[in-house]
This record gives C-alpha cells, structure tokens and sequence, in this order.
C-alpha cells in the first residue's frame, strides 16, 4: 500500500519537474547517440551494419529488464531517491564505450548504461503519478517530456556531430560528464523533493509484478506498448543509416534531420492541453498510428532532404498522439503499486524497442534497410485502430 502523497512544501512543483526533465534528458540522450555512427562502427571494428545496431539492443534491453527491479526498488524507498543515485550511476557505463578497445567492450558498456538510465524516466513518471490528479496529468507529463524529446534530439545531433569531427568515442565522453553533473544535482535536492513511499513492508520483486499483470486493462496497454516500441523505434533506429544511403548523407546531416522527430514530438507538447481537451484520447491514438504510417512511407519516398524532414516532425507528433495516451494510462492502471506499473510499462516499451531493432537489424542484413521502414509503414496504423478500439470499449471507468 502507499502512503499518503506527501504535500509539496519544500520545493516548487515547477522546480520539481524541471529536476525530472533534465534527468529525463541525460537519460534519454543516450538512446540514439549511436544510430547515426552505426555506418562508422561497423567499419572501425570490421561487423555488419546488423551487428553493430547491437549497440542499441544491448542497451534498450538493459534498460527493459531492469525494470522488473526498479519499479519495486522506488515503490519502497522512494522513486526520486532511487532516480537520483541512478543518474550518477550511467556515467560508469559510458566511461567504458568511450574507452572500449573490442566491439565486445563497447557492448558491455551499453549494458551497463542501459542497466543505470532504466530508473530514470520511469520513476519520473511514477513520481507525477503520485502528485498530480489524473485530470491534470497528462498535461504536467506533456511538460515532462520535454526532457525526453530534447535528449532524444540531442543524442542524434550529437552522435552526428562527434562521429564526423573528434570521433563517435567523444559522443561517450560527453554522456558520462552530463550524467555526473545532473546526478550530482539530484542527489543535493534530495531532501526537498517530497516521496509518496511504502510504510513497513518489507522489498517485494514478485508480488507487485504479479498484481499489475492480474489487471485486463494493464496487460492491454503493456501489449501495445511493446508493439509500438518494436515498430516505431525498430524503424527509426535504422533511419540515418537509410539516410547516409539513400540520400547520400553524412553522419551529422543524417542524425540532424532524423532528430526533427523531437520538434514534431515538442509540437504535441505545445498542443498537449487543447488536444486533450477537443480531440480526446480515442481520436489522438486512431490518428497517430495513421499519421506515423504516412511519416515512414514519406521517408522511403523522400528524393531531397526537405522531404525527411516533414517525414521526421510528424513522425514525432504522431508518436506522441499514440504515446502520450498509453503512458498516461500507464500511470493509472494500478495506483497501489505505481512505480511497479510504470516501470513494467517500460519495460515493455524498451522490451519491444530491443526485439524491433533485433529484428530490424535482421531484416537490414537479410534484404535491406527498405524493407525495415516498409513493415513499420504498414503495421503502425492498425496498431493505432486498435488501440483506440480498446480506450472506446474496454478500459475500465475511472
């Protein structure tokens, strides 16, 4: 059971979900720094463009599995306390990629990383989910991921940028001086950011689990959401490098134009409180998965850069037409045990992120990047239907 929130005395809630966007930004930074160097990497270390977008699954699979510790660890000692040890704790892992001597290294170093930033975003939305009413919650986790969208942007622009000048080991370099410097940050706040957290119980991995799996409505979101983070960043992952090829551009004019998605994403957060207000969750879903579908058929028949562009911005509003509903729901969907929930949610998420680049990166060595950006053309806008179907006739009144 949780406590009663703890009202919010010492510090601003303004200043307090400013200390979780900018932890969400070192976190999510991390992400997409290497897709732009994948070209690079395979050829520094002699591997197929399939095997070094590993980089990627080692380190989304990390983040996912952890999840199954974190959620239970924040719900019982306190999700900005656990965050914040977190954030110092990613920087170990990208110290090693910068230095790694073999590709092997190189892998070890994401798991790490991942292993570290899987508490961040997820413990940040758990956190809100304890202190903000549900009617006001999508709009303060719309202002929360302004973090995440600018650290997304900021991974592939910088992953582009160091690749083409000092070196992708730089991009490494950087991570592990940010995520220092933020986690000292957090950890100096620590005692004026308020926890709504366990009373006596003792740390519990399995029960929590098993309570948020029990719930219909949950196993129904935790479904879509591993399908949406195979399909859209299973695709995404492998956009510079279809770029870099199709086009003919370089790391840096590859990761910019594919890190637009965090403008369109930023145009929804603009949007966020009339959208929810005039469209609704049910329409907001049917048209991102429509409107994401368009986006990776844009891509393929992008002839210029102004066209991938386009492809980039409404691929990110069209994300967070789907995503935004499903984390928000996320947040509800077993309040007891919210940092469990939320974290199970990303779980999944980075769960199918890693089984999409996975299969992503098979299908690029088996018949060409092309046919990664086909499937997720196709199947995205039934995803969509789908799932708004399900917010209009199965999820349980609140």
């Amino acid at each position: 059971m949780v406590s009663e929130s703890v009202p919010i005395a010492q510090l601003p809630p303004r200043k307090i979900i400013l200390l979780l966007a900018v932890a969400a930004f070192s976190s999510t930074s991390a992400f997409r720094v290497f897709d732009p160097a994948l070209p690079q990497l395979s050829q520094e270390f002699e591997v197929s463009v399939g095997r070094a977008a590993e980089v990627i699954t080692w380190f989304v699979l990390a983040y996912g599995v952890l999840q199954f510790f974190y959620g239970p660890v924040g719900d019982r000692f306190g999700k900005f306390r656990t965050l914040a040890f977190a954030t110092l704790g990613c920087a170990v892992g990208n110290v090693i990629v910068a230095l790694a001597p073999t590709f092997e290294w190189v892998l070890v170093g994401r798991l790490i990383s991942g292993a570290t930033a899987a508490a961040i975003v997820p413990l940040s939305m758990a956190w809100i989910g304890d202190h903000v009413p549900y009617e006001h919650r999508q709009v303060t986790l719309a202002q929360f991921m302004i973090g995440t969208i600018l650290g997304m942007s900021a991974g592939l622009v910088l992953g582009g940028i160091f690749t083409d000048t000092l070196g992708w080991r730089w991009s490494f370099v950087f991570l592990a001086l940010l995520y220092t410097v933020v986690g000292v940050w957090l950890v100096r706040n620590l005692k004026l950011v308020p926890e709504a957290r366990a009373s006596d119980a003792g740390l519990q991995l399995i029960e929590p689990v098993m309570s948020v799996l029990r719930l219909a409505w949950a196993r129904i979101v935790l479904l879509v959401v591993l399908i949406e983070g195979a399909l859209v960043f299973g695709g995404l992952s492998f956009v510079p490098a279809f770029l870099q090829k199709s086009l003919g551009m370089s790391s840096t004019q590859a990761g910019l134009i594919t890190a637009f998605f965090g403008f369109g994403a930023l145009l929804y957060v603009v949007a966020a409180k009339w959208l929810v207000r005039q469209v609704g969750e049910v329409k907001l879903t049917f048209l991102g998965g429509w409107l994401l579908g368009a986006c990776y058929l844009l891509y393929l028949l992008s002839a210029n850069w102004l066209w991938a562009v386009l492809a980039s911005i409404f691929s990110g509003l069209g994300y967070y037409f789907l995503h935004a509903v499903l984390q928000t729901n996320a947040t509800q969907m077993a309040p007891q045990v919210r940092g469990t929930a939320v974290s199970l949610f990303a779980c999944f998420l980075f769960g199918g992120q890693a089984l999409g680049v996975a299969l992503g990166a098979w299908v690029v060595d088996q018949a060409g990047i092309s046919w990664v950006l086909i499937g997720a053309c196709a199947a995205l806008p039934v995803l969509g239907m789908g799932f708004s179907y399900c917010l209009a006739y199965k999820r349980p009144k609140t």
